[in-house]
């Protein structure tokens, strides 16, 4: 098989082209920039473009297909090549189901949570060496790519991102993947400049449950309304499996799964209904709840999610990826529960669409309450860059509904602020989708007063 990536430097399209070309396909592909790691990652394999930039003579007759990547706009040159040729052009989630639509297909769909739930069945299929192939949506440690497709495995477990397919496809991924066993792990309003409206959003995951193959499976969260609410309403003829935080005990900092005194690494309600989430899975691959609790109690959690950068006797500074409102909310009430008797300062990131636009900014109301400092970082750039009419302190603390919130719209002052504050008996918890407009977090954490 010959196929041709178009953006093939995509966190995704790089992964599945790596895969294919295991696969025993032969691979070419193109883009107008690659960064690390995916740059590093193609060059390894021999399939990094020699040249950066589009060309239509890269399309040819005698290739099997084309996939297509968010990144490409509509009137790509090398698309319209294809589409004048009659080329097959497929969105990647699109190309993932036609090499896997043999298979077992696990979804993990919902707003929050998607791949930490991915990650954890990953953890427990590997650690009893099953033969699975897989879709997750950051790299995993023990796992070379984020994407693995091969002709012998019978389940494929993916991450199934809400986002729209391609430039061409207005689908939401996980629509495509047809799932013969579903998670939604929750909703929570995102990505408003695809879903203008809450309803709209919403949609998707109805779409999603109907999506489900006949003699189907959905695990759903029923401790979430919108969920609850939603499976409740749906005449999908699925068999529907509600979870919810299962029993557990926090000691000393650690909590314990009941009634085998199961200890975790992980913490947090959240990460429990994770857990609980991907327990029902491995059920559905036959691995029993005991088999679960063995291989869980050595998952140390996704990249990024709760991630412990640094830690003294009292006091620890973790790294998270939240950035919406409900992430956010539910990170922070994570560190506060798991340690209660430490002050908790908790600075959140806000860079993305749906977080600079005004109107949606009222979404954060009360999402840092729980925290004994809120703080909120905006660089100044990213406003420029996106065009948008910076907000003032004032916008920021009124929309999260917190006059003591503290805005920074600088690095160098932020961390500077952070630098003077004593974090005895105190956690420091750093929270973005992006890179704090590249802070050294590590050398942030180490250097802090204690």
């Amino acid at each position: 098989m010959r196929i041709h990536f178009i953006a093939i430097g995509g966190s995704a399209m790089h992964n599945l082209a790596i895969a294919l070309h295991k696969k025993g396909f032969q691979i070419t592909g193109s883009d107008d920039a690659v960064f690390e790691p995916s740059s590093g990652r193609l060059a390894r394999f021999g399939l990094l473009p020699e040249v950066m930039g589009w060309d239509p003579n890269r399309i040819t007759a005698d290739l099997d297909a084309v996939i297509l990547g968010m990144h490409a706009f509509p009137d790509n040159p090398e698309l319209l090549r294809a589409q004048e040729l009659g080329l097959k052009v497929y969105s990647y989630p699109e190309y993932i189901y036609e090499q896997t639509k043999d298979k077992l297909r696990v979804v993990i769909g919902g707003s929050h949570g998607k791949t930490t739930i991915t990650s954890m069945i990953l953890h427990v299929v590997n650690y009893y060496q099953k033969d699975f192939d897989y879709l997750v949506g950051a790299q995993l440690e023990g796992f070379d790519t984020m994407v693995k497709i091969t002709n012998e495995a019978p389940v494929i477990i993916i991450e199934g991102d809400e986002y729209l397919a391609s430039p061409i496809d207005r689908r939401p991924k996980f629509h495509l993947y047809k799932a013969n066993v579903a998670v939604i792990s929750g909703i929570a309003w995102d990505h408003i400049n695809v879903f203008p409206t809450f309803e709209n959003y919403v949609e998707q995951f109805n779409i999603f449950i109907n999506t489900i193959q006949p003699g189907g499976r959905l695990i759903y969260c029923e401790l979430d309304a919108e969920v609850k609410k939603l499976v409740e309403q749906s005449t999908s003829a699925v068999e529907k499996v509600p979870y919810e935080i299962p029993a557990h005990v926090i000691q000393n900092g650690i909590t314990t799964l009941l009634p085998d005194h199961t200890a975790l690494n992980v913490f947090g309600d959240h990460n429990l209904m994770n857990l609980s989430a991907a327990r029902h899975v491995c059920a559905s691959l036959d691995i029993s709840e005991r088999a679960f609790n063995t291989a869980i109690a050595s998952f140390k959690g996704a990249a990024k999610r709760l991630e412990l950068i640094g830690h003294t006797e009292n006091s620890n500074v973790y790294k998270d990826f939240a950035h919406s409102p409900s992430k956010l909310k539910a990170t922070i009430a994570a560190v506060k529960s798991q340690f209660p008797d430490r002050t908790l300062v908790a600075c959140i990131e806000l860079h993305t669409f749906s977080s600079l636009n005004k109107e949606f900014l009222c979404q954060y109301e009360d999402t840092m309450s729980m925290a004994d400092h809120a703080i909120v970082y905006i660089d100044d750039m990213t406003f420029k860059h996106k065009k948008i009419t910076p907000f003032t302190e004032n916008d920021v603390q009124t929309a999260f509904r917190d006059e003591n919130l503290i805005f920074f719209n600088d690095k160098q002052t932020l961390e500077n602020y952070l630098l003077a504050m004593n974090f005895t008996n105190t956690n420091l918890l750093l929270m973005s989708s992006g890179n704090f407009s590249g802070l050294d977090l590590i050398k942030l954490a180490r250097e802090l007063k204690v």
